[in-house]
């Protein structure tokens, strides 16, 4: 079988196939649910448990339910008929919240184990569960030199507190439920993942999102400085919404990585000041620099080894980084100016 199939090449995978995705209302959930409505399917059922007004994206033609999916009843419901389903529910943000409310997101691990039952009990050909390069081992990355993190890195397991732990676990559910069960799951260690129609204010926002903000609000106000959680010498890579969605897509129909964890990301690594210099760039404005040494900062060094996903799909994650953040930049300050004009935007 090809290395290289999607949904849309999957054998004996039909457009009118029930895909369901959950976590539908939010950033890679929505676009996940943009992307396959953009490939013709013409069953999609998106969850999420916000108000629909609160959603990031909504298309008419989708079964849009508002469930909270920790409740096992609701994932029943969420399930039915379907083929394959993309578990993307979960209680998360940037680190500002991941380390502020642990408990929060360690309690989505019934999600999962909730939404894998329901899924095998229901039928489901495949399984795709969001995971996280949180999972990893946090003594691999304490200096912003850091080697790229490849997938064998997760054990010995000492993952991040509340948040990585959280998805470690649930990795596992997965595996378990493939070999004692026959479900067939896919896992994606996503690598921060950036672009628009995503959370650009109010807590939860990733930094590529909050530092696009901090500028245009720095620019709109005539205050020529930014605040920088940490010193800016810390280390990430950064992975472009399109690419994520693409991704997702081969690794669930990608038979070779079944019940096997993949990084998802970029292997282009950047300091936090150089990703603020990329965003200055775009906003043609410089800035004095406020950094803030008590914040919450995270590790001090991720990035993705992609050698795993470039010999088994011989593809990895490609847009460059200043590209994306052109695109990411000019749709935040458009929901930037539309909150000022007072109109509705998708973080009201």
């Amino acid at each position: 079988m090809s290395e290289n199939l999607i949904a849309a090449t999957y054998p004996g995978m039909r457009k009118d196939d029930l895909i369901v995705i959950t976590g539908a209302g939010g950033f890679i959930g929505g676009s996940l649910t943009r992307y396959f409505h953009n490939q013709g399917f013409t069953r999609l059922r998106a969850v999420d448990k916000k108000p629909l007004a609160m959603w990031y994206q909504v298309f008419e033609d989708v079964e849009n339910l508002i469930l909270d999916l920790s409740q096992e009843t609701n994932t029943v419901r969420a399930t039915e008929g379907a083929v394959e389903v993309y578990n993307l529910a979960a209680d998360m943000g940037g680190m500002g919240y991941i380390e502020r409310y642990r408990v929060e997101c360690m309690r989505s691990i019934l999600i999962n184990t909730h939404m894998l039952e329901a899924s095998y009990k229901a039928g489901v050909k495949r399984y795709f569960f969001s995971s996280s390069a949180c999972a990893y081992n946090i003594d691999l990355q304490q200096d912003p030199n850091v080697r790229a993190l490849k997938e064998s890195d997760a054990y010995p397991a000492n993952a991040e507190r509340g948040y990585g732990w959280e998805k470690l676990m649930s990795e596992i559910f997965c595996q378990e439920y493939h070999a004692e069960r026959g479900l067939g799951t896919h896992i994606a260690r996503f690598h921060n993942v950036y672009g628009p129609h995503g959370t650009w204010d109010g807590g939860r926002e990733k930094a590529p999102a909050a530092l696009c903000r901090k500028v245009i609000e720095a620019k709109d106000k005539g205050t020529p400085q930014i605040e920088i959680w940490g010193d800016g010498t810390r280390t990430r890579s950064f992975m472009y919404i399109d690419d994520c969605t693409y991704g997702i897509d081969m690794i669930m129909h990608c038979d070779k990585l079944t019940a096997t964890p993949i990084n998802l990301g970029t292997s282009e690594l950047v300091t936090v000041n150089e990703l603020v210099d990329i965003i200055e760039a775009i906003g043609g404005v410089k800035l004095q620099r406020m950094y803030k040494l008590d914040a919450p900062k995270g590790v001090g060094g991720r990035n993705s080894d992609n050698t795993f996903i470039k010999s088994t799909l011989h593809w990895e994650p490609s847009k460059p980084l200043r590209e994306g953040l052109k695109t990411t930049y000019d749709w935040i300050e458009e929901q930037y100016f539309a909150r000022k004009a007072g109109k509705h935007t998708v973080q009201d």
